[in-house]
C-alpha cells in the first residue's frame, strides 16, 4: 500500500471517528445548555415574584428538563397535577392534626405510604405524578415543621408558594425546550410502529411460505417471543408522544388500539404457526397455498421493510381489510383450513389497527377512534409489589421521623424530606430501586461539593445575575451534557439537584454549618432509603414472573368456570407489560397462549350455545379449570365429533370446529403450565 493511500485511509478513519464523537456530544452539549438556561429562566422569575425558597423553582426546571421534549412536557404536566394534589393533601393533614407532631407524622408516613401504592400501581408518567403528590407534602412538610417540629398555622400559604415555585420551573423548563426543540417521539414511535408491523407480516406470510417436513423453525418462534418484548416496550414511548403533540394526546386511543393489534397479529401468527407445523407435509402445502392466493402481493412480501409501511399506511391497512373480509368468506368444509384463515384474518385485523395509529403519526387522514366513555378500568397486574413498597414507605418514613424526634436534629426534616422522595421515587423500580437509590445519594454527593465550592468561594465575589447564571453555568452545563451523553444515574442527579443543595435565595446566607448540617441530612434521608432498599428488598424478577404468570392462570381458570372479567384483553395486555425484562421467551409465550385461549373461549361460548353443544363444552372448559388439560382435549375432542354431526348452518359449525381445534392445540402445547397449580 502506497504511503499516501495509507495517509487517505487515516484522514477517513479519523474523520469518521470525530464525526461518532460529534453526533453523541453535540446533543449532549445541547441537552447542558438547556438545562443551564431553564434552570436560570425559573430562578429570575422566582426572584423577581420574591418568593421565600426559589431554588425549588430552580429545582423543578431541572428535574422536569429532560433529552426529548415529550417526555420532559409530560413529566411536567404529570409534576404539576402531583404538586397540586400534594399540596392539598398536606394542607388537609395540618387541619387534622394541628398540635399533634406525633400524629402529623404518621399521618405523613400513611400518606407517602399511599402515593408509593399508587406510583407502583400505574404507568409511565402517571405514576410520576402520584409519587409527586408524596413528596411535595414532605418538602411543604420539612419546611413548617421547622427544627422543632410541630405544624402551624402557615401551611397554606407554604403550600401555595411551594406549588407555585414549582409550577414557575415546570413552565420555564417547558419554554425553553419548546423554544429550543422540535421533538421526535412521534418519528421514532412511527419508525417502531412500522418495523413492528412489517416483521409480523413477514413472518405470517414466510409461515405459509415454508416447505419441508418443518414449516417453522425454533428460530422463527425466538423472532416471534422477541416481538412481544418489543411490542410491551412501546408503551413508554407512546407516553412521551402524548407529551410532545396535542393531537396524539386527542388521538390516544389509536395508539392504544395499535398496541392491542399487535398483539392480536402476533397471538394469530403463533396459532398459525403452532397449527401449521401439526399438518402433514401435503396438507399443510395445499391448505397454504389457498391462503397465500388471497394475501395480496403488497402482504405477501417476506421482506420486513418499514419504509414501505411508513409511506402508505392509509393504503395498507385497506389493504389488510379487504383481505380480512375476503379470509372470512372463504368457503372451507375443513377446520383446519377455517382455522388458517381465520387466525389470519385476526392476524391481519390486527395489523390493520397497527397502522391506523402508524398512519395517525405520520400525518396521514387515520380512522378515527372513538374515546371511551365508559369508566376507565385500571388493570393492575399484580397488587404484591405496590403493598411492598407502601409498606417501605411506611417504615422508612417513620424510622426517619422518630430518629429526628429522639436526637432533636436541626435538620432532620430535610431528611425526612430527602427520605420521602427517594423511598417513593425509586420503590416502582423494582429490581433496580436500590441501584437507583445508590446513584441518587453518590450524585447527590458529588453535587455537594459542587454547591459547597460555587455558594462559597465563587457568589460572594458577584453581584448581578447575569454574573450568578454564569456560575450556574461553570456546574450545570458540563453535568448536564455528561448526564446527556452516558445516560448515568449518578451524573443525571449530580445536575438536577445541585439547585436545592445550593440553595440560592434573594438574601444569601453564608453559614456553613448550616449548609453543611442540610446536606448531610440530605445524604442521611437518601442513605436511610437505600438502607431499607437491602432490609426490605423488592421483589425479584423471577418471582414477580411466576406470579404474573399464576394470576393468569387462575383468571383464565375463573373464565373457564364462566366468570367473564370485562376485559380479559386488556387485563392479558397489562399483565405482558408488567413482565420483568429478565422473564424467558418461553414464559412470554405462556401469556400470549392464556390470552388465545380466554378469547376463544369467549367467542366459542355463545356459539355453542346456538349449536346446542353448550353442555359438552362446559364440561371440557371444566377440566380445564380443575388443571387437567388431557381429560379437557379428550372432552374437546368428543365436543368436535359432536358438531361434525351437526347438518345445520355448516359454516358456523365449522367455525366452531375449528375454535375447538384451536383450544386443543394451545392446551396441548402448554399443557405443562396450565396444568400447575395456582394461587388461591
Amino acid at each position: 500500500m502506497s504511503p499516501r493511500r495509507l495517509e487517505r485511509q487515516i484522514r477517513v478513519l479519523d474523520f469518521g471517528r470525530l464525526n461518532g464523537m460529534a453526533a453523541g456530544t453535540v446533543p449532549a452539549l445541547l441537552f447542558g445548555l438547556r438545562l443551564w438556561a431553564s434552570v436560570c429562566l425559573a430562578l429570575y422569575i422566582a426572584f423577581w415574584l420574591e418568593l421565600d425558597s426559589p431554588f425549588w423553582a430552580g429545582t423543578s426546571a431541572a428535574i422536569v428538563c429532560q433529552p426529548q421534549l415529550g417526555a420532559a412536557l409530560r413529566k411536567g404536566w404529570f409534576r404539576m397535577i402531583g404538586t397540586l394534589v400534594g399540596a392539598v393533601a398536606i394542607v388537609v393533614l395540618t387541619a387534622c392534626f394541628p398540635q399533634d407532631r406525633a400524629l402529623f407524622l404518621l399521618g405523613l408516613a400513611l400518606w407517602g405510604a399511599a402515593c408509593a401504592f399508587v406510583a407502583t400501581s400505574v404507568r409511565n408518567f402517571a405514576g410520576y405524578g402520584a409519587a409527586l403528590a408524596g413528596y411535595t407534602a414532605a418538602i411543604v412538610a420539612s419546611d413548617q415543621l421547622g427544627a422543632i417540629g410541630g405544624a402551624h398555622g402557615d401551611v397554606f400559604m407554604l403550600a401555595v408558594t411551594r406549588a407555585s415555585e414549582t409550577c414557575i420551573g415546570i413552565v420555564a423548563a417547558g419554554i425553553v425546550l419548546a423554544g429550543t426543540d422540535l421533538g421526535g417521539a412521534r418519528r421514532r414511535l412511527a419508525t417502531l410502529v412500522a418495523d413492528l408491523a412489517a416483521r409480523i407480516a413477514a413472518g405470517l406470510t414466510s409461515t405459509f411460505a415454508a416447505t419441508g417436513p418443518e414449516p417453522e423453525s425454533s428460530d422463527t418462534r425466538s423472532m416471534r417471543r422477541a416481538l412481544v418484548q418489543r411490542v410491551i416496550a412501546l408503551d413508554p414511548m407512546i407516553d412521551e408522544t402524548r407529551g410532545e403533540s396535542a393531537q396524539i394526546r386527542y388521538h390516544s386511543p389509536a395508539l392504544e388500539r395499535a398496541v392491542d393489534g399487535l398483539f392480536a397479529a402476533l397471538a394469530g401468527w403463533r396459532t398459525v404457526g403452532n397449527h401449521h407445523v401439526q399438518l402433514p407435509s401435503a396438507e399443510a402445502q395445499q391448505e397454504a397455498g389457498i391462503i397465500l392466493q388471497i394475501l395480496p402481493f403488497e402482504l405477501r412480501s417476506t421482506n420486513a421493510d418499514p419504509s414501505r409501511w411508513i409511506a402508505n399506511p392509509i393504503g395498507l391497512g385497506r389493504l389488510c381489510e379487504t383481505t380480512v373480509h375476503r379470509l372470512i368468506e372463504l368457503p372451507s368444509r375443513s377446520p383446519s383450513l377455517r382455522l388458517l384463515a381465520d387466525q389470519t384474518a385476526e392476524a391481519l385485523a390486527g395489523i390493520s389497527n397497527a397502522v391506523n395509529g402508524l398512519a395517525l403519526l405520520v400525518a396521514d387522514p387515520a380512522r378515527p377512534v372513538p374515546r371511551r366513555r365508559n369508566v376507565v378500568r385500571l388493570h393492575v397486574a399484580d397488587w404484591l409489589p405496590a403493598l411492598v413498597n407502601a409498606a417501605r414507605a411506611f417504615v422508612t418514613i417513620c424510622v426517619v421521623a422518630l430518629f429526628w424526634i429522639v436526637t432533636a436534629w436541626p435538620s432532620g426534616a430535610v431528611a425526612i424530606n430527602f427520605a420521602a422522595i427517594s423511598v417513593i421515587l425509586f420503590g416502582p423500580r423494582a429490581d433496580q430501586a436500590h441501584a437507583g437509590a445508590m446513584g441518587f445519594m453518590v450524585g447527590t454527593g458529588i453535587a455537594a461539593v459542587g454547591a459547597a465550592i460555587i455558594r462559597f468561594a465563587v457568589l460572594p465575589h458577584l453581584e448581578t445575575f447575569a454574573a450568578f447564571s454564569l456560575a450556574l453555568g461553570l456546574w450545570l452545563v458540563p453535568a448536564g451534557a455528561a448526564a446527556g451523553k452516558w445516560k448515568s444515574g449518578a451524573l443525571t442527579y449530580m445536575a438536577a439537584y445541585f439547585v436545592p443543595l445550593l440553595a440560592p435565595e434573594n438574601q444569601m446566607s453564608y453559614d456553613t454549618v448550616q449548609f453543611y448540617n442540610a446536606a448531610l441530612a440530605i445524604i442521611a434521608g437518601i442513605g436511610a432509603v437505600v438502607l431499607s432498599f437491602r432490609l426490605l428488598p423488592p421483589l425479584s424478577p423471577a418471582f414477580r414472573t411466576r406470579r404474573l404468570l399464576a394470576l393468569t392462570l387462575r383468571d383464565l381458570r375463573r373464565l373457564a368456570m364462566g366468570r367473564t372479567p370485562g376485559d380479559w384483553m386488556g387485563h392479558i395486555h397489562g399483565r405482558l407489560s408488567a413482565l420483568p425484562r429478565e422473564a424467558t421467551p418461553l414464559q412470554r409465550a405462556q401469556l400470549l397462549a392464556s390470552l388465545s385461549v380466554g378469547s376463544e373461549i369467549i367467542r366459542l361460548r355463545p356459539a355453542a350455545l346456538r349449536l346446542g353443544v353448550g353442555a359438552d363444552l362446559e364440561h371440557a372448559l371444566a377440566s380445564l379449570a380443575e388443571g387437567k388439560c388431557s381429560t379437557a382435549i379428550a372432552r374437546l375432542t368428543r365436543l368436535d365429533a359432536a358438531l361434525a354431526g351437526n347438518k345445520c348452518a355448516k359454516r358456523e359449525v365449522v367455525r366452531a370446529r375449528a375454535r375447538v381445534l384451536t383450544l386443543s392445540q394451545v392446551l396441548l402445547e402448554h399443557a405443562d403450565y396450565l396444568d400447575t397449580v395456582v394461587l388461591r
